[in-house]
């Protein structure tokens, strides 16, 4: 297949490319080349999608497939319009945060979604109704011959959010040292592998798979997360498990960022944001590798990256030392 995928230097798009390019198709990139290179194989168009003319390059050309990942409404409207005729198929990567609700477990493709962003550009705050409005625009413009895949967490090797490495990357790099936990074991947790999610975007494509689908990982916890972290990493420490209002008290972050504590969320609104139904997906050709697999592949790349780094995702040894002894003394044994 010809394949177009706008954007293509980020870590997913570059994953996408890698695997069309794996499979023996050709791809083109179409973006501003600012964020990094493409994947070795890939054809840079150089554009910027925000400037008139942004898709004349492409649109003189019929694609199988483009693929967008786009937050900007602004964008997806058109490109959606200035390729309808020119791609026999699209896919479209949104996300699960189009969902109006996150705290019902289970919940599939049928939840309510989101109004969808009026606004041309987004923000971080309105980046669920953004992804609306890119959907709306591409299916309007395709309909059929559409795919929108929503992933939920993503992680796998490259993904330097940090966060679904953080605690196995703890693990390895002190082993023997008291692990500071949030004593959430029992709520949910769920990742995608972006192996296993750009491998569903090309079977769909190869078999002409339309439709809307939840691409998210198996349901698991917290607990089972960290205790296959704790393993593959090889640490033998003690888990300090602390209550969440202690430490949102001591304004320890949530889910990512500097300082954070991965995977945990404060608002109890976002409950089941990691517990969706992927069946619709599966029974469509979504194949999900072991967590233990992932985890596994992610420490190995962090290792090439340094497990002393500063990382995006993860408390410092510094911070989780003064927070573990501050914890310890306001709980006298």
């Amino acid at each position: 297949m010809d394949v177009l995928i706008l954007g293509g230097t980020q870590w997913v798009g570059r994953e996408l490319a890698r695997e069309a390019i794996a499979r023996g198709h050709r791809v083109t990139c179409l973006a501003r080349g600012e964020a990094g290179e493409v994947a070795d194989g890939a054809v840079l168009v150089a554009a910027d999608r925000a400037e008139p003319g942004a898709y004349d390059a492409v649109a003189a050309h019929d694609w199988d497939a483009v693929i967008d990942v786009t937050r900007e409404p602004l964008f997806a409207r058109g490109a959606a319009a200035a390729l309808a005729d020119h791609a026999r198929r699209a896919v479209f990567i949104s996300t699960g945060n189009v969902y109006a609700r996150h705290d019902v477990p289970g919940d599939d493709e049928s939840a309510d979604l989101l109004e969808p962003l009026a606004d041309d550009r987004s923000t971080p705050e309105t980046y669920g109704e953004a992804k609306v409005a890119c959907e709306a625009a591409y299916r309007d413009a395709f309909g059929e011959r559409l795919l929108v895949v929503r992933p939920g967490l993503i992680g796998g090797p490259g993904d330097r959010s940090g966060r679904i490495g953080a605690y196995v990357t703890r693990a390895a790099r002190d082993p023997l040292t008291p692990m500071l936990v949030p004593d959430i074991a029992a709520e949910a947790a769920q990742v995608i592998d972006v192996r296993d999610l750009v491998a569903f975007v090309f079977d769909g494509l190869e078999r002409g798979l339309a439709g809307t689908f939840s691409a998210v990982g198996d349901r698991s916890t917290f607990g089972a997360v960290l205790e296959a972290s704790r393993a593959i990493g090889g640490h033998g420490g003690e888990v300090v498990p602390v209550a969440t209002d202690w430490l949102e008290e001591r304004g320890v972050a949530e889910w990512a960022g500097p300082e954070s504590l991965a995977l945990w969320i404060i608002d109890p609104t976002w409950s089941a944001f990691q517990d969706r139904s992927n069946a619709a997906a599966v029974a469509a050709g979504l194949r999900v590798r072991p967590l233990e697999q992932t985890l596994a592949d992610v420490l190995a790349w962090e290792r090439e990256q340094g497990l002393d780094r500063e990382r995006g995702a993860g408390l410092s040894p510094e911070r989780e030392t003064e927070l573990i002894e501050a914890w310890r003394a306001d709980r006298p044994a």
